[in-house]
């Protein structure tokens, strides 16, 4: 497995219990909350438990606070969303995150410096789609206080919850296809039932939704002044209930009506519908430069230019719509695992250097256009593996937490190297 840059007393998941409530706290936040194999494996163990102590009614997630940006120690998803325009311009469960951000996503460094290993990322590749699955079918309440980044694998931890609250700091994107990877961690599934093809837009141009955004579109349930939150987390603590009317009512005391601004990209949906609604990607881009000519539609030019500069093969991996949550999360393993071995090509690796490492801004994607793109290795990554080498979602309930990765056949022949 790939080396994690990861103090071992450091605590990067903080599980608190009070009463009926448990409180899960993202402690990460010098590295902006950054999805590692010790966090996905923590929060797998608590949610695990929690689910089968029948004492546990609500369980939050939030980020622990840190007036802090980022350190050089690290690569996360964020910094491929930012990296250019920032610089230039229980019942009950609780999740939160520490300071600037919720979670960034996933640590790039971690599939960066693996990348000359057999499979170095394997299993926190498992273990983290394993647990989206667990995530999105939890049996008890669960409230995401995000205020800040949630972008990426980062945002699994916010739009499955039932009650997900956002702030006016809260940015969410998914911005992998830039750097020749694919929206992962559920979101084939989420963003595939998003209205018209908002979806396919956000998937392809990694273009962020604000708090006020993403409560319209149903990726989060309210909108809190992010001043309230202190005191909306201690109303939920006190009411010790995961009682979903109950806990409704709390949030709503705190949350705000939505009004979205004119500037907003969610008033331009018919245009995004237009042209994202095309079969291929080529054509979509035609579509693109055809609304962009028309007066008033100046908005569409940085889109253009972000798709343009983004991996070609990256924004040719485009995933089914309406699929169900374990076909999704199932396609999505044998992506992940197909590019990280660059069955189709190297340009996850190359986008990661350009963007996060050397810092160049100049990838040299492999092959340059769309065009160039062999489809039919764009169809073999889709290709299911054999049966014992899927990931294992489990199909009845009494079993729901089968299939670990401890399990698989992953981690019982490892050492022989037979897996691929």
């Amino acid at each position: 497995m790939a080396q994690e840059v990861v103090n071992p007393d450091e605590q990067v998941v903080l599980g608190e219990e009070i009463d009926r409530v448990r409180l899960l706290t993202l402690n990460r936040p010098r590295q902006l909350n950054v999805i590692s194999s010790k966090v996905v494996s923590l929060l797998a163990d608590f949610l695990e438990k929690w689910e089968k102590d029948d004492n546990v009614h609500l369980i939050l997630i939030k980020a622990s606070s840190l007036s802090f940006f980022a350190t050089s120690s690290f690569i996360s998803i964020c910094a491929i969303s930012f990296s250019k325009k920032f610089f230039e311009n229980a019942s009950l469960c609780h999740l939160q995150g520490a300071g600037r951000a919720f979670s960034a996503g996933g640590d790039l460094k971690m599939f960066y410096d693996g990348r000359t290993s057999e499979d170095s990322c394997l299993e926190v590749v498992y273990r983290m789609y394993w647990l989206c699955y667990h995530i999105h079918s939890y049996k008890k309440t669960q409230v995401a206080l995000v205020h800040g980044i949630s972008m990426g694998g980062g945002a699994s931890f916010m739009v499955p919850m039932k009650f997900s609250v956002v702030t006016e700091k809260t940015v969410f994107a998914t911005p992998e296809a830039s750097i020749g990877f694919h929206t992962d961690c559920g979101f084939s599934y989420m963003l595939s039932r998003l209205p018209g093809y908002l979806g396919e837009f956000l998937a392809l141009t990694g273009s962020r939704l604000n708090g006020k955004e993403l409560v319209t579109v149903g990726m989060a349930t309210h909108f809190v002044p992010s001043e309230k939150l202190p005191e909306l987390e201690k109303h939920l603590i006190n009411l010790n209930s995961g009682g979903i009317d109950a806990v409704n009512s709390v949030i709503e005391e705190f949350s705000e009506d939505i009004q979205l601004g004119e500037d907003s990209l969610l008033s331009k949906q018919s245009v995004l519908d237009e042209c994202f609604s095309k079969e291929t990607i080529v054509d979509i881009i035609k579509s693109l430069e055809a609304e962009a000519s028309k007066e008033g539609n100046g908005w569409i030019v940085p889109i253009l230019k972000g798709l343009k500069r983004s991996s070609p093969t990256g924004l040719k991996v485009r995933e089914g719509r309406k699929q169900a949550l374990g076909e999704c999360l199932k396609k999505e393993f044998r992506l992940t695992m197909n590019i990280l071995r660059t069955k189709i090509s190297g340009d996850v690796y190359e986008g990661i250097r350009a963007l996060t490492v050397d810092k160049d801004n100049a990838p040299k994607w492999d092959p340059p256009t769309c065009e160039e793109v062999d489809d039919s290795k764009v169809d073999d990554v889709f290709r299911p593996f054999a049966m014992d080498l899927e990931l294992q979602i489990p199909e009845k309930e009494e079993n729901r937490w089968n299939g670990k990765y401890e399990n698989s056949v992953y981690a019982t022949s490892r050492a022989t190297g037979t897996t691929n």
